[in-house]
């Protein structure tokens, strides 16, 4: 168990500074038209919160989803699988990923790989990575603050940066988000 323990930390460290490096380092440039209306701020919020809020709960409630080991194991997993498939997601956009809801001038739609699925799919690995935290704690409170909270508010940026995709391709982008999900393939 202390072996899982190092692999979580370690998890837990990478994530934080996968996400802070993206934070500082993928923002917007001057000439960029940004979009935002705080939504990076509203996240920095959320995702924190519901990862403090998650780790309590699961210290002063005992509500497991298992008792059986493989479910922290689990957990961890689903947090690598979602830091390291959101580094690709972010490495495929390059130049027009940002943190801030941003239309850059020459921006166009992507549409291959994973997009050819989803139109959100930084988030939905996001999404994965705090599923595996609740996973990891093995608590059903806790996995419900660890993916709801950030699913709240990744929803609210989800709605900001579509009008702005409405906005700046009208029936291009439309036509796009008719034949994809939002998160989940075939699904959601």
């Amino acid at each position: 168990m202390k072996t899982l323990q190092i692999l979580f930390a370690i998890s837990m460290v990478a994530w934080f500074l996968s996400e802070f490096l993206y934070k500082n380092i993928l923002k917007s440039g001057e000439k960029d038209n940004k979009k935002d209306k705080s939504t990076l701020n509203l996240l920095w919020i959320a995702i924190p919160l519901s990862i403090v809020s998650a780790v309590a709960v699961s210290y002063v409630t005992r509500f497991p989803i298992s008792d059986e080991v493989w479910i922290y194991y689990s957990g961890v997993v689903l947090i690598w699988i979602g830091i390291i498939l959101r580094f690709i997601i972010i490495r495929s956009l390059g130049k027009y990923f940002t943190v801030d809801v941003t239309i850059k001038e020459d921006h166009k739609i992507k549409k291959e790989g994973f997009y050819k699925y989803l139109r959100h799919p930084s988030y939905a690995f996001s999404l994965l990575t705090s599923l595996g935290l609740g996973l990891y704690l093995n608590n059903w409170l806790s996995l419900a603050l660890a993916f709801l909270i950030p699913f709240i508010a990744f929803s609210y940026r989800m709605n900001v940066e579509e009008k702005a995709l409405i906005e700046q391709f009208g029936e291009e982008y439309l036509e796009y988000r008719r034949k994809t999900k939002k998160l989940i393939p075939f699904v959601y």
